[in-house]
């Protein structure tokens, strides 16, 4: 038997919201775990995408339950702001920002090796990426609401 589209919509939109809520959850516990677990120090860029990052978790988890695509209204600015600052940090990781614009300060740095998961992959891409899959699919349960 088929479902009416109403119900398909709402399920879509859920998983949607519920999906994005896992990135969020995800990226805070692992930011959470190499802060106070493995005593990595933030620097100060990652400071700034913890304070959009972590809202995220508690915004996302209220609009899954609620099914809410509206949330998009007020959680996609804070993820694009968050998007934007991962973006700047990426630039300076990878040294495509003059360091004169640097703004690391007296904490630690956002280019050294201690910045990396495993030594292999950057924290500052990880940030990039769950806010960018965020990002996307906030605006992809937007775009559902809207057909």
């Amino acid at each position: 038997m088929n479902q009416p589209e109403n119900t398909s919509s709402v399920e879509t939109t859920w998983l949607l919201l519920f999906s994005a809520w896992l990135v969020a959850l995800a990226a805070t516990l692992g930011a959470l775990f190499i802060g106070e677990v493995m005593g990595q120090l933030p620097c100060d860029l990652c400071w700034h995408q913890r304070a959009f990052m972590f809202p995220l978790v508690a915004i996302l988890a209220v609009a899954s339950f609620r099914s809410d695509a509206g949330v998009w209204l007020y959680a996609l600015p804070v993820a694009v702001i968050g998007l934007l600052v991962s973006t700047f940090h990426n630039l300076v990781y990878f040294k495509l920002v003059p360091t004169a614009i640097k703004p690391c300060g007296e904490g630690p740095s956002c280019s050294g090796d201690a910045m990396t998961l495993f030594g292999i992959i950057p924290l500052p891409l990880l940030s990039l990426l769950a806010f960018a899959a965020i990002v996307a699919l906030l605006l992809t349960a937007r775009r559902r609401m809207k057909s």
